[in-house]
C-alpha cells in the first residue's frame, strides 16, 4: 500500500469513528474468522492479530499446529505477544508466567514458593480454537464468557473440483464498519462504475438483469446461471473451453461471498470475507483457485486493481458517512444486503429465545435490477 493511500484509509477510518457508530460494534460471536495467512505465523515466533476488537498472540507449538491466545497476561495484563514461544509454552516477558500454547492453562509462575497453596493449573489465559485451510489461519471466536459448542463447525474451506490447480491470495483494509464492507461485496450494481475497465466492463454495457435467488442455512444463494454476457472474464472462459459457462455465488453469516464458475472441466473458484478488525475497521480476505491455463502472476494484477477499485470506493464512502447521512436500501438491486440484515438480526434473536432462527426467504425468488 502507498503511503498516500495509508493516509487516505487512515482518515477515512477517524471519520467513520465520528460518524457515531461506537454504540454498538454489530459483531457476529461464535464463528470462525480468518486472523493471518499462514505464512506469516512461523515456528517459535510470536504474532498479533486483532479480530472483533479482541487482542490476539498467534503462534505454532513445537508439532507446527498453530495456536490463538487473548494477547494479555492473566496476571497483570501485559501483552504476551511481548513474550516468546518455547516448545509448547508461551513465556510472559513480565513475571515469566508459563502457559500451555494448546489449551490457555498456566503451567508454572515462577515466583511462588513451597509455601504458597495457589493451584496454578486453575489458572488459565484466554484461548481460542485454531485451524488452518487454504493457507490462513482461522480463529474460532466464541462469545466473550460463553462456552465453546460441545460439537464445534468446521472452518470454512475453498471448494476446489480436481487435484491440481493454482491459487493465490489477496486482501485489502476498508476504513468502515463490517456492514458496509458486506453490503458492499454483495451489491449487483456497482459494477459498471466502480469496476470501469476493459477487462471488465464498461459502463455503456448497462443492462437489465434477472437473477434466481434461494435460501440455504444462514445465507442465500444465487443459483447457478449463465454469467452476464458485458462481463469479459466469463466471455473469456467460454472462448478457452467452447463450453457453456455456468456461475453459483453463496452468501452466509458471518461474511462469507463464494463464487464457483464453470465451463466443462474448468473451473474456478473464489472466496472473499469482510472480517471485523475493529467496529470501524474491517478486511477483505481474497482467495482464488483455478485450473485454467491462466498464471497466477497474469492474474493477481487483475485481482489486485479490482480490489484497490471497492477499497478506494469504501474510502470515499466513510468520507460521507462522518456525517451521520440518513441512508437507504432500495428493491431489488439491494434485496441482498436486507436479507443480510434480516439474517443477522434472526440469527441474534435465535439465539437470545432460544427458539429456531427464521430465514427471510420464504423459497427461491428472481430479483431484477440494471448493471
Amino acid at each position: 500500500m502507498s503511503e498516500a493511500l495509508r493516509t487516505i484509509l487512515q482518515a477515512g477510518v477517524e471519520a467513520t469513528r465520528e460518524a457515531g457508530c461506537e454504540a454498538d460494534p454489530g459483531f457476529l460471536w461464535d464463528f470462525w474468522y480468518p486472523a493471518a495467512r499462514s505464512t506469516e505465523i512461523r515456528a517459535q515466533k510470536v504474532s498479533r492479530a486483532l479480530l472483533l476488537e479482541v487482542p490476539l498472540v498467534l503462534g505454532r507449538t513445537a508439532e507446527g499446529e498453530a495456536f490463538a491466545m487473548r494477547d494479555a497476561c492473566p496476571h497483570r495484563g501485559i501483552p504476551l505477544s511481548y513474550g516468546r514461544v518455547d516448545g509448547n509454552v508461551v513465556e510472559c516477558c513480565y513475571h515469566g508466567w508459563r502457559f500451555d500454547a494448546s489449551t490457555g492453562q498456566c503451567l508454572e509462575i515462577p515466583s511462588l514458593t513451597s509455601q504458597d497453596k495457589l493451584k496454578v493449573e486453575r489458572i488459565f489465559a484466554g484461548h481460542y480454537p485454531c485451524a488452518e485451510r487454504d493457507g490462513y489461519v482461522w480463529v474460532y471466536m466464541n462469545a466473550p464468557g460463553s462456552p465453546l459448542p460441545e460439537k464445534m463447525p468446521e472452518a470454512p474451506g475453498l471448494k476446489v473440483f480436481s487435484e491440481k490447480y493454482k491459487i493465490t491470495h489477496l486482501a485489502c483494509d476498508l476504513p468502515s464498519h463490517m456492514d458496509h464492507g458486506i453490503i458492499g461485496l454483495m451489491d449487483p450494481a456497482h459494477g459498471p462504475f466502480v469496476h470501469q475497465s476493459w477487462f471488465w466492463r464498461k459502463r455503456a454495457s448497462i443492462h437489465e438483469k434477472a437473477k434466481q435467488f434461494e435460501p440455504i442455512p444462514n445465507g442465500f444463494r444465487m443459483s447457478a446461471h449463465t454469467p452476464s454476457a458485458n462481463s469479459a472474464p466469463y466471455q473469456l472462459l467460454k472462448k478457452i473451453t467452447g463450453e457453456p459457462v455456468t456461475t453459483t455465488i453463496d452468501f452466509a453469516l458471518p461474511n462469507l461471498r463464494t463464487e464457483i464458475d464453470q465451463s466443462g472441466k474448468q473451473w474456478f473458484s473464489s472466496r472473499a470475507t469482510v472480517t471485523p478488525v475493529r467496529r470501524d475497521l474491517c478486511r477483505i480476505d481474497f482467495v482464488a483457485a483455478w485450473n485454467l491455463p491462466l498464471p497466477v502472476f497474469l492474474f493477481r494484477p487483475f485481482a489486485k486493481k479490482f480490489l484497490r477499485q471497492d477499497q478506494e470506493t469504501m474510502i470515499k464512502q466513510a468520507e460521507g458517512l462522518r456525517h451521520n447521512p440518513r441512508l437507504m436500501l432500495i428493491d431489488e438491486a439491494d434485496r441482498q444486503a436486507k436479507w443480510y440484515f434480516a439474517l443477522k438480526a434472526n440469527l441474534l434473536e435465535s439465539r437470545r429465545t432460544g427458539a429456531p432462527m427464521v430465514h427471510p426467504m420464504d423459497g427461491p425468488v428472481t430479483l431484477r435490477w440494471r448493471s
